[in-house]
């Protein structure tokens, strides 16, 4: 097995904060350059605590915002992780997890505000359940919306080439997209296939036994990689219906180039392809988002032009991301391969294997392999 780099011990970034001697629940926040987000974030957990002991753990990736003396400041007790570079999201939540006691971890994004007793409701699942891996909330739009992309399926060429917002407000239930347990109304947290990193809680011993996230995804798809390596090894990543949290979106990457979440996302699950799926799916997918974006362009500079001469506003913003993705799938944006890790073949051996990111059981024989 291939396992995600790990840090020395004793390069370890120093933590400030109050240290606990009994902790229930640690709660994980990366920041890059949110230090305004994440004041909000950590007022919300203080109005709306859980019932258990908990610790708040933030961790700035080399933004260097004045993060630190803010907490500092206004909330003494917060431990703050200051990393001298961004070597992305992943690596991040793993640092904030080195530095934390608790027996379950939350995973919790800057530019998101707890709801009521949410936090509550997903830590008395994640212990109630002896299925239950990790667990996630009902995510919310700024406008207390429904935010769809808090439960999601794997990615497969098939529902990533079809991935339009028109065609999943028409098929909202449909397998493809994972969304099914959103709309349903059950008493119990029901399973789905990956949870979103925006707010993700996992007990340490399996988070620890998957070896954590992996590192080799600089930003995107940690996510899809961890809920997966966790139902390899037998259990079940769960929505929690009744925990609600408000999730802002884009705070840490609105100063960031227009088109880098477009391009990272494509190559994150180019990677989660790779590593799961094996080099062909992964070929094949890029090679089907080329010709996506091959069918889509016309389209969208048709409809524009149609809505210019109507005095409408076009959608330039759709026909940019589309020329981006176009020249991510034949080579022309390799800045995103070279940002997730710069390791030689994402999922292989020196002998071409694909193999597993990470320490993980494998399959469902290893049923119940991670103590807990």
């Amino acid at each position: 097995m291939i396992a995600p780099p790990k840090k020395e011990a004793g390069q370890l970034p120093k933590a400030v904060g109050q240290p606990s001697t009994a902790v229930d629940l640690s709660i994980v926040i990366v920041n890059w350059n949110s230090a305004g987000y994440v004041r909000q974030c950590v007022k919300a957990i203080q109005l709306n605590p859980p019932a258990c002991a908990y610790e708040i753990v933030v961790v700035d990736s080399g933004s260097f915002d004045e993060c630190g003396e803010m907490l500092g400041r206004e909330f003494p007790a917060v431990r703050f992780v200051q990393s001298q570079t961004n070597a992305g999201f992943a690596s991040g939540n793993n640092l904030g997890a080195e530095h934390s006691r608790g027996r379950a971890l939350l995973f919790l994004n800057p530019d998101t505000e707890v709801v009521g007793n949410a936090l509550d409701r997903l830590f008395k699942t994640l212990n109630r359940l002896p299925d239950a891996g990790l667990v996630g909330a009902r995510l919310l739009n700024s406008d207390r919306s429904l935010q769809t992309s808090c439960v999601q399926s794997f990615p497969t060429i098939l529902n990533q080439v079809l991935d339009a917002e028109w065609l999943r407000r028409i098929f909202p239930r449909s397998s493809f997209w994972g969304m099914k347990s959103l709309f349903g109304e059950t008493l119990i947290p029901p399973p789905v296939e990956v949870i979103s990193g925006a707010c993700i809680m996992i007990k340490r011993s399996i988070f620890k036994c998957v070896s954590g996230f992996d590192e080799r995804y600089f930003m995107y798809s940690e996510d899809l990689d961890l809920c997966y390596r966790v139902r390899q090894a037998g259990f079940d990543c769960l929505f929690v219906p009744d925990a609600q949290i408000v999730h802002h979106g884009g705070g840490s990457s609105a100063s960031a180039r227009s088109m880098f979440s477009n391009v990272m996302t494509r190559e994150s699950v180019f990677r989660f392809l790779k590593l799961h799926r094996g080099r062909p799916v992964a070929w094949g997918y890029r090679a089907a988002m080329g010709i996506s974006s091959l069918i889509r362009l016309p389209l969208i500079a048709v409809l524009n032009g149609a809505k210019k001469l109507a005095g409408k506003k076009n959608r330039k913003g759709s026909f940019r991301k589309w020329v981006a993705i176009l020249r991510w799938s034949v080579g022309l944006e390799s800045w995103a391969a070279k940002k997730s890790g710069g390791i030689k073949d994402a999922g292989q051996t020196d002998g071409g294997t694909v193999q597993n990111p990470a320490a993980t059981p494998g399959g469902p024989e290893a049923k119940r392999s991670c103590a807990v």
